[in-house]
């Protein structure tokens, strides 16, 4: 081929030239409700790229028709933008912008190379189902659906039966009859599978309603989960409601099975069919969310009138900038446009890099966890088709998919990331080598710290457990940095205490062991999910036995005699705690109390607490007894009254160290004919003689009641142990004639609370 030029300076004269469309290119227009200040006009390349042109640009493609040449396109276009276009104008257009778009063919008349863009957050790997005449075809008596006569009536039996499901019938009944039966199982998930598809023909009928025409239906791969998709490009000929009716279309083909589903149910009374109408439910929340490119996305762009939101990202945050305020690009949008979209583009970014770091470095525990899922589906498939259960085997095989999907979907999406960034910068710093020298030294940045998250350790590669938190810390704590610390879910150097004989626990098969954490030294750390019991103050008594070791019996014992002098106020308490985390054992708790107030006081609020808890425990017997007696006295008793008091305690004391072996039952009738010993001293001494309205303050115990369930457990020496007592004989009270003493509030004497675990 010859090609003739002329000097240089002197241009060529191209008016002659006759430019014509590729293939398929098609004309959608002005967009109407633009977000735009001038708002663009859209076109539709053969491969079903749309792009945005300026009325410029848009006014040279319309015009270009393959009979006219530049000259009288430049004469055509100058009469509709109403100023002057010449034909070198037009030849600089169609050469720099209309062909490299792919919209005009080449100067030799082949038809362009186009290359569709592929956003990282786009569909792929798609598959064509249906073509645009077979999609017209299928959807059109759908679009009757749309009427409002129709949708009306639709919303209200949606709304309603939404109310009648979540708020009157429940949906425990119908999860029970499906992971019973596997087949219903698959059932379900073949019903939900078409409800998409459905889902699709919503799209595609509310196009034909507002009268745009839908394109090709098919499925492909959204992030890394299967979906359909509806081409319904045509749509951006309607105006902002057309445009939002269509993209709320596939929701309302939701709720339309929704309320079919729920009068089969009627009709039937099958439980299983009402987790369909929650897969409805989840699906539309599921969609709405506008993060991503879901209906929710589609119904923001086209409520704003931006057609691509993630497209104007870059320049949303560039325009943040205040000396970038008053440039034309960062004043492209309309005020409110530009307002709504900044507010999306700060929501979405932070949640995106957040998602991306999690992602990151999640990694290792999410791949573990999802070999191990697939290892314990495998072996259930082997069972189960041993066993010829065709239904239960498909099952299996859908849950090892839906394993699977989400592990290929991240490794391809942290490719395909890691590909883009590389070629960006290469591309991005080609001939300046001070910027390229940044660039290498931020990529080994990120290899390193992806080496330290991803390296191959034991503690970074394990399956997530049932009892760890995954809380916000833990996810951006990476293993290696919590090793030496004890925290839910990590490895770290601690001691425990394990019983003999038995297998370790690993960190692939745990066991509930006592966990010992140095604390100042010496405390072990508390690990039951609630608070530990605080240490009695001056004047209480408390028992606390916990118990970890299989087939032993614990009791702990505290006894206690107080006497309140001087007008102090009788706040004592008497507690008895019994903690279990062990098999066969017997743990016990028993405190009693003895308070006995000389002379006036004004405040008298005695408590008396009992609590067992077991957790895990397997044949265990746990409980706990609180007595608490509570005396009051004008004087201090006589020296003989002392001493009897004295020689009881000793005998109270000596009881206290022979409790082991005995019935919870027989201590409490014990201390109750202790209780009565004391009150018969006190009674007969003269110098001592009590309250008016005083004495001895006693209700029948209450009957036992279950102890809640607790986790985990601190040591405890087994033996009993007891307050050395009694005190000795309080100081003579105030000269005078005391006012009359109240009645004390009443206490309970004894509080038992056993629990016994089968």
């Amino acid at each position: 081929m010859t090609i003739a030029s002329k000097p240089p300076g002197e241009s060529v004269d191209r008016s002659t030239e006759v430019p014509a469309r590729a293939g398929s290119v098609q004309l959608i227009g002005a967009m109407r409700g633009s977000g735009y200040r001038e708002p663009p006009s859209l076109a539709r390349r053969s491969d079903g790229q749309v792009l945005q042109l300026t009325p410029l640009l848009f006014a040279i493609l319309d015009e270009v028709d393959g009979t006219q040449d530049i000259g009288q396109i430049a004469q055509r276009v100058s009469e509709r933008v109403g100023r002057a276009v010449g034909p070198g104008d037009v030849a600089h257009l169609v050469d720099s912008s209309l062909r490299p778009l792919g919209l005009l063919t080449r100067a030799d008349g082949s038809e362009p190379e186009v290359k569709r863009s592929s956003p990282l957050l786009g569909l792929r790997l798609r598959k064509e189902i249906t073509d645009p005449d077979r999609t017209r075809r299928l959807t059109g008596p759908f679009a009757r659906l749309f009427h409002p006569l129709v949708v009306v009536p639709v919303i209200c039996l949606f709304v309603a039966a939404c109310w009648w499901l979540l708020l009157v019938q429940g949906l425990a009944s119908a999860t029970y009859h499906a992971f019973q039966d596997p087949g219903v199982l698959l059932l379900i998930v073949a019903v939900t599978v078409l409800s998409a598809g459905f889902h699709e023909f919503g799209h595609a009928a509310a196009a034909r309603y507002g009268g745009a025409t839908p394109g090709r239906m098919g499925m492909g791969l959204y992030l890394f989960w299967p979906a359909f998709f509806t081409d319904v490009t045509d749509s951006y000929r309607l105006g902002r409601a057309g445009r939002v009716r269509t993209d709320l279309g596939g929701l309302y083909f939701n709720a339309i099975v929704a309320v079919a589903i729920v009068g089969v149910w009627f009709a039937t009374r099958w439980d299983a069919l009402l987790l369909v109408v929650l897969t409805q439910l989840l699906q539309m929340v599921h969609q709405l969310l506008p993060t991503v490119r879901f209906d929710g996305y589609h119904v923001l762009a086209d409520l704003t009138g931006v057609p691509d939101l993630f497209q104007r990202i870059g320049p949303t945050l560039l325009g943040l900038l205040p000396w970038r305020w008053r440039r034309p690009e960062s004043r492209t949008l309309r005020p409110w446009a530009r307002a709504v979209v900044s507010v999306w583009v700060l929501v979405v970014v932070p949640m995106l890099l957040f998602s991306l770091v999690a992602m990151v470095l999640t990694l290792p525990r999410v791949l573990a966890t999802a070999w191990a899922a697939l290892a314990e589906r495998a072996h259930v498939l082997a069972v189960v088709s041993s066993r010829g259960d065709l239904a239960a085997g498909a099952a299996q095989l859908v849950l090892m998919l839906a394993t699977a999907l989400p592990i290929l979907g991240t490794l391809y999406i942290l490719f395909r990331l890691a590909r883009t960034g590389l070629v960006r910068l290469w591309t991005g710093t080609r001939g300046r080598p001070v910027r390229r020298g940044v660039a290498a030294a931020l990529v080994l940045a990120i290899i390193g710290g992806l080496a330290f998250a991803w390296w191959p350790a034991p503690q970074t590669y394990r399956p997530i457990q049932p009892y760890e938190r995954g809380t916000l810390t833990d996810i951006l704590a990476p293993a290696t940095l919590q090793s030496g610390r004890l925290t839910a879910g990590t490895t770290g150097a601690v001691q425990t205490i394990w019983p003999g004989g038995g297998a370790r626990p690993t960190a692939e098969h745990p066991q509930l062991a006592m966990v010992l954490v140095p604390r100042d030294g010496r405390s072990p750390s508390w690990v039951f999910p609630f608070t530990k019991p605080a240490a009695p103050r001056p004047g209480d008594n408390q028992a606390l036995a916990v118990n970890t070791t299989n087939g032993s019996t614990l009791y702990d014992v505290a006894f206690a005699l107080v006497w309140v002098t001087g007008g102090q106020s009788a706040l004592n308490t008497n507690s008895a705690y019994a903690f279990a985390h062990c098999s066969g054992c017997t743990t016990v708790a028993v405190a009693f109390q003895v308070v006995i107030i000389v002379g006036e006081t004004h405040v008298v609020v005695p408590q008396n607490l009992a609590v067992a808890a077991n957790y895990g425990c397997v044949d265990c017997v746990t409980a706990a007894l609180a007595n608490q007696l509570v005396l009051t006295v004008t004087s201090r008793p006589d020296a003989a009254t002392m001493s009897r008091i004295a020689a009881l305690w000793a005998k109270i004391m000596a009881y206290s160290h022979d409790l082991q072996g005995l019935g919870l039952s027989a201590v409490q009738s014990q201390l109750l004919v202790f209780e009565q010993e004391l009150k018969d001293i006190i009674a007969h001494d003269p110098a001592a003689v009590q309250v008016p309205g005083g004495g001895a303050t006693s209700v029948p115990a209450p009957a036992p009641s279950p102890a809640p369930t607790g986790s985990g457990a601190t040591g405890s020496t087994p033996g009993p142990t007891a307050n050395p007592g009694p005190v000795p004989a309080p100081a003579p009270a105030p000269t005078g004639t005391p006012a009359p003493q109240p009645t004390a509030t009443p206490v309970p004497t004894a509080t038992p609370v056993p629990t016994a675990t089968p």
